[in-house]
């Protein structure tokens, strides 16, 4: 299937590898139909951001303590309204809710457990910077009928029967995976639709960029320091790599992701348990970078493997190219073990 010889929704997509499942019932489909909706509402405001009230701070914060911005909140109540009433899932949890959001009283109730980030990035909104969704998906564990609870938002990595993000920029772009290829769609504004613009991608095994915030330089532990410079400087047997870095990590991670490259977000002294998320952000994109040909791991382990003990719980990162991830890792592990 080519993308250049014919045009293909993601529905039709999504049929397509449906019917390579007989026994597939169609929920997880229509789950996706529904995240592809608040894509497309979020992708809307996102656009007339500079045109409307919904720029700025919300003037509260959120569980992780940070400053809620306007958008924050928007795109996280339209990721809630638009999979909570349709039957698909049992339990939400979000970047900015302190507690897992199970299903209402009297709403049906199904066997999917959604956890996403819902505007990764939007600090930087009002600079025009790119920002994102990224979304997790598991099966529930506990049993069916009655809302989902904690227990079925803890798992690991490994049994995400689908992950993604949405990228708001020059265009907007949802990248998916249900465990068989990582393929990437194009919105087209005009007729309201996802594109399949990048079916079966995969990443260089090699990247061009390395992308990490240098100015913590002076919080990390030496074996960061040599792992950033093995790139910066072309040490250690590795090539020397492009700075490239968004600060917003869809935009930094898709373009390593199309491009080659490795996105590091280490441990310091500041952060010691590291900044990023591990059930909505991390877990999904390391998902993607290793069905795409690529690794992620906290320093030590792979981020797929790590079983989490908290819902917001925080995990180092290191996400990209193959051959750079494993030569960050070997560099990393040397470090002692935080505890």
């Amino acid at each position: 299937m080519r993308a250049s010889t014919s045009v293909v929704t993601i529905e039709r997509f999504i049929i397509e590898q449906e019917r390579q499942f007989p026994e597939a019932t169609g929920e997880l489909s229509n789950l996706l139909y529904d995240i592809c909706l608040a894509a497309k509402i979020i992708s809307r405001n996102v656009r007339r951001a500079g045109l409307s009230d919904i720029l700025g701070e919300q003037g509260t914060t959120n569980v992780q303590g940070e400053l809620q911005q306007k958008l924050d909140v928007f795109a996280n109540e339209t990721v809630r309204n638009s999979v909570q009433h349709t039957g698909r899932t049992c339990v939400l949890a979000s970047e900015e809710d302190e507690e897992p959001v199970p299903v209402p009283a009297g709403l049906p109730v199904g066997k999917y457990v959604l956890l996403y980030d819902p505007l990764d990035g939007s600090s930087n909104i009002d600079v025009n910077v790119p920002t994102g969704t990224i979304f997790s998906i598991h099966r529930r564990l506990t049993p069916e009928g009655g809302p989902g609870t904690l227990q079925d938002c803890l798992q690991t990595g490994r049994t995400q029967v689908a992950a993604g993000y949405i990228l708001y920029g020059s265009s907007t772009m949802l990248v998916y995976t249900t465990g068989k290829g990582v393929h990437g769609f194009t919105l087209e504004p005009s007729i309201g639709e996802f594109l399949l613009s990048h079916p079966n991608i995969r990443t260089p095994e090699v990247g061009k960029y390395y992308s990490v915030n240098e100015s913590y330089w002076d919080r990390w532990t030496e074996p960061v320091h040599q792992a950033v410079a093995a790139f910066k400087k072309g040490e250690r047997g590795a090539a020397a790599k492009n700075a490239r870095y968004v600060g917003s990590l869809v935009a930094d991670f898709h373009r390593n992701l199309l491009s080659g490259g490795i996105f590091l977000y280490p441990a310091d002294s500041k952060s010691p348990q590291g900044k990023l998320r591990l059930l909505y952000e991390a877990a999904p994109l390391a998902l993607l970078a290793e069905l795409a040909g690529g690794r992620a791991t906290d320093g030590r382990r792979p981020i797929l493997d790590i079983v989490p003990q908290a819902l917001h719980q925080r995990v180092p990162l290191v996400i990209g190219s193959r051959k750079d991830v494993e030569l960050a890792t070997e560099i990393l592990s040397a470090e002692p073990a935080r505890t």
